[in-house]
């Protein structure tokens, strides 16, 4: 063997050795500070379109963007169908659909993320059907820990968007621990840090962003309210170093890069259906999302945030389309925003899970062998028209020799009683007006159509979103989303 490689590498070993001895010498004298490995901050993002069934999502996008275009949501590269019964009904409301997301548990119709063996007993009420109190009962189920709880104890960040309420059902299942959905003054009280009927499990802080509507619940009724225990849970939260906006200007004109805890009423009750929006008074929900997540982002451990579309919902049981459908679109643009902020940051969301559902559907289905409409435009009704045959072009009739529009309702407020002939001028420029309630084929009273049980969409984009896939049960959502983030 060559003796030059062999004293070569004795060398390169004796080197070696010595360096590791210098360097041992000097430990005493080296003053650098040791390097830390730093762990990204784990983001989950939970968007929930309350009651954005597959037809009404179907409906938005031939709405928005044409029989090929695309949502948002339809981009989404992991897909799910998600069961949605209760504990005790077919047909859930917002409640326990939402709770089951947030906790994992079947609990009963109208109850907030509670255990499964709580009682929905009505609130107390006046004579007049004012909500007065909490008649729960003392031994009525126990509390179910929410992903937002857990999120918090982790030490992360949370918050809540919605155009709703802050204090209705989707947004409360986060937040708040409640045998009945309509006793929102407690729901309300739950998010104030310290004050009678804090939920403690959010920490000494509570949450970090709490946007939307719903006022009235934190205003006593001296103030115009409906707090008759006389607190001003928005002077509360005040003192309690949250910046806060009423409207638009003042949301507009808060630095999120300043701001540790933002909260933002912008309405008495519910916000503005997104049609009939005004943009100098209530701030979009896309707004509201890049905005929570600017606040949030500022936790170097992560956040978790949760985004409600929950107007959606009202426009369905009111059978008005045009309202939903708008709505679903401006729910998905905040889907599109916050991708895109995330992206800024997470360019391939490796630490970001990003998840859209519904918590449940309705009955809005489409009508007849209707002719390719396009997108929505003036014009143009699109799906919004009456039905025309997909091959000449006329107008479809039904048994009565009338016209029927293209979307219409399992069961809804407008229903012809007896023959539909009398509606034989029924045209596009009726159906697609902002105001028109589509047929029901069952009549029910104003406002009061009813959800649907089918399956809804889940499409997930993100950290750990390939967990997501098949048909699931809602409750199953808890714990994927539990062990995608870190929870």
């Amino acid at each position: 063997m060559p003796k030059f490689p062999l004293r070569a590498a004795i060398g390169v070993c004796v080197a070696l050795a010595l360096a590791a001895c210098s360097s041992s010498d000097n430990n005493s004298s080296d003053t650098t500070a040791p390097v830390t490995p730093t762990t990204p901050p784990k983001n989950v993002i939970f968007f929930l379109g309350d009651g954005m069934g597959l037809t009404t999502m179907t409906a938005a996008r031939i709405y928005s963007v044409g029989e090929d275009g695309d949502l948002t949501m339809d981009t989404l590269p992991e897909t799910a169908f998600v069961k949605t019964f209760s504990n005790d009904s077919q047909v859930t409301d917002s409640a326990p659909s939402m709770a089951a997301y947030m906790t994992g548990v079947k609990m009963n119709n109208e109850v907030i993320s509670m255990s499964a063996d709580t009682t929905a007993i009505d609130p107390i009420a006046d004579a007049a059907g004012n909500k007065l109190g909490n008649n729960c009962g003392s031994k009525n189920g126990t509390p179910a820990t929410t992903l937002l709880e857990l999120a918090k104890a982790k030490g992360l960040s949370a918050g809540v968007v919605t155009t709703t309420r802050v204090t209705h059902a989707t947004p409360a299942a986060t937040y708040s621990h409640i045998c009945h959905r309509d006793l929102e003054n407690d729901i309300a009280a739950a998010v104030v840090p310290g004050g009678a009927g804090y939920n403690s499990a959010l920490g000494a802080n509570g949450l970090d962003v709490l946007l939307g509507g719903g006022s009235q619940f934190f205003t006593p009724v001296k103030g115009g309210g409906k707090r008759a225990d006389g607190r001003d849970l928005v002077a509360e939260l005040k003192a309690k170093n949250y910046a806060f906006a009423s409207n638009a200007a003042e949301f507009n004109a808060i630095d999120a890069s300043k701001t540790e805890r933002l909260a933002g009423l912008f309405t008495s009750s519910h916000m503005s259906y997104d049609l009939d929006r005004d943009p100098a008074k209530e701030p979009s929900l896309a707004e509201m999302t890049t905005k929570a997540m600017d606040v949030l982002a500022k936790n170097s451990k992560g956040y978790f945030l949760m985004v409600e579309g929950g107007r959606i919902d009202h426009a369905l049981h009111e059978t008005t389309a045009k309202k939903a459908l708008h709505d679903t679109v401006a729910f998905d643009n905040a889907i599109k925003a916050a991708i895109a902020k995330a992206k800024q940051t997470d360019p391939e969301l490796k630490n970001t899970l990003i998840v859209v559902t519904a918590d449940h559907d309705h009955t809005l289905v489409l009508n007849g062998y209707a002719k390719r409409t396009g997108k929505t435009a003036a014009g143009n009704a699109g799906v919004l028209g009456v039905v025309k045959n997909y091959v000449t072009g006329a107008v479809e009739k039904d048994a009565d020799g009338a016209p029927y529009s293209i979307i219409g309702f399992g069961n809804g407020e407008n229903r012809t009683q007896g023959s539909r002939s009398a509606l034989a001028s029924l045209d596009d420029s009726v159906t697609s007006a902002n105001t028109y309630h589509q047929e029901g084929v069952i009549r029910v009273s104003a406002g009061n159509e009813t959800h649907g049980g089918t399956d809804v969409f889940l499409g997930a984009i993100g950290m750990g979103s390939e967990t997501f896939l098949g048909t699931i049960d809602n409750t199953k959502v808890f714990g994927l989303v539990k062990a995608a983030g870190g929870l």
